[in-house]
């Protein structure tokens, strides 16, 4: 698409989106210090500031974003690198380019960056060497050793395993052009919003070569392990966008979570964090978590932290239709931008919070109280940096998020009043503004060695010139 006629079809698009108004949020100034029986919400607390800024998300721009990414044809990683009109090379370097002019209106707050790496596509016959090139924009926290990773994939395909796939029309309109434009809204408004960060450092991530196996993801995810970053949590956006099913049924109130908790782990964890998050920022539209990796037989970006031992998750629309999945038939028309603002509201909710709280515990240790013949538990954790109080948690095993919560001070030892033989319990670090760690849960492994929460510089501005 010209540049002329992008320049055009935003102000166009705003006015068509009008009626897509933010959602109304209230301001509640909640209690720091939660009670037991928190029910979903577990004991988080709203931020005003945070829930100041959700209505900033706006419908329009997404749309936009997402039109112009389906103007280039197919998005495929084998597709056109150099075409401005048609390809993954044009994908990226509008992508880029928007980012960058985030970057600009918050005097050079977010660093843009190009992050390739060379793969093997072994879904195609021949297994051929592809450049595979993420798009990514940090907003530096405090901590850069922290990260919270938020993420879309911008390629599309119809994904068979012949040559012309490479240059089949794939519009990709929902799969994943809404979830790589949401997370460019966030971009745009967490920057204009937060322009000086939060205590972690947020990396807005539009990966490539999701559907030749998860190809910019893993890269990043290992990038970020090499260089010794702690990931406080890895959420994908992916399949955001379609409310209809194929037989007319409509849900555009609810989102679908999918994060592993065979065992109680640190996705799992995450998913009643965002489940939280929800219940209090987003209360309109539901939170509906499903505790395993993926959709059966399928896969996301949020895959390969997951098994690198970080916390990830994915968000995706709950209803799929797979008539218009990998096909021409992925088109605009059926993608509703006012609900993947929604899903990008709750997005900024949780990676704000993660971002604004303390690192989780590490280990917690769990060990019987004799002297209450059994009936108590002595929960034991080490201290975190910038932590003020710690809370205790408790659920039964059959319960699916934490019903009970205490207030455990500044301690690092709490005797905690329930039978763990039936139940769960974990530990959270709570900041002086009130926002919450993720928690780790006692004898589950769920809490991972970390680095140290040592500052250290901000990455170094990028070349300029594409890939």
């Amino acid at each position: 698409m010209p540049l002329m006629r992008r320049a055009l079809l935003l102000p166009a698009l705003l006015l068509v989106a009008s009626a897509a108004a933010a959602q109304a949020v209230t301001h509640v100034n909640a209690p720091v210090v939660p009670t037991p029986g928190a029910g979903f919400s577990a004991g988080l607390v709203k931020d005003p500031r945070i829930a100041a800024v959700l209505a900033d998300i706006a419908p329009a721009r997404i749309r936009y974003t997402d039109s112009v990414l389906v103007s280039f044809g197919t998005r495929h990683t084998m597709s056109d690198t150099v075409s401005e009109t048609r390809g993954i090379g044009a994908a990226r370097r509008f992508l880029y380019g928007e980012l960058r002019a985030f970057s600009r209106d918050c005097g050079g707050c977010l660093v843009v960056e190009y992050d390739p790496h060379d793969a093997t596509i072994s879904r195609f016959r021949d297994r051929p060497v592809a450049r595979v090139v993420n798009v990514l924009a940090w907003l530096p926290g405090r901590d850069t050793t922290r990260v919270v990773v938020i993420g879309g994939h911008y390629d599309s395909c119809v994904c068979s395993v012949d040559a012309a796939d490479a240059t089949s029309d794939a519009p990709g309109a929902d799969d994943d052009g809404s979830g790589t434009s949401a997370v460019v809204e966030l971009a745009r408004v967490m920057s204009k919003r937060f322009p000086k960060g939060f205590d972690a450092t947020v990396v807005f991530a539009l990966y490539a070569a999701e559907e030749q196996g998860l190809l910019g993801s893993t890269g990043l995810a290992k990038r970020l392990h090499d260089d010794k970053k702690t990931v406080v949590a890895s959420l994908t956006d992916d399949i955001v966008g379609n409310v209809v099913a194929d037989d007319g049924h409509t849900d555009s109130t609810s989102i679908r979570l999918y994060a592993v908790d065979s065992i109680p782990s640190r996705s799992g964890e995450l998913a009643r964090y965002v489940w939280g998050m929800g219940t209090i920022y987003t209360p309109k539209f539901e939170v509906r978590p499903t505790f395993r990796l993926d959709r059966i037989g399928r896969g996301g970006d949020h895959s390969p932290f997951h098994r690198m031992g970080d916390p990830g998750l994915r968000f995706s629309e709950r209803l799929e239709n797979l008539k218009r999945q990998h096909l021409p038939t992925d088109d605009l028309a059926n993608v509703n931008f006012g609900y993947v603002a929604n899903v990008a509201r709750l997005n900024l909710a949780t990676v704000a919070s993660l971002a604004s709280a303390p690192n989780p515990v590490d280990s917690v240790v769990q060990r019987r109280d004799r002297a209450s013949g059994g009936q108590k538990w002595q929960i034991t954790w080490k201290p975190v940096s910038g932590a003020a109080r710690y809370e205790v948690l408790f659920r039964q095993t059959t319960s699916p998020t934490w019903t009970q919560v205490y207030d455990a001070g500044t301690a690092t030892t709490f005797l905690l009043d329930e039978q763990l033989d039936d139940g769960w319990a974990a530990v959270r670090a709570v900041g002086a503004d009130g926002h919450r760690s993720l928690t780790t849960v006692a004898g589950s492994g769920a809490g991972a060695p970390r680095p140290a929460a040592v500052p250290a510089p901000a990455p170094t501005p990028p070349p300029a010139p594409a890939p």
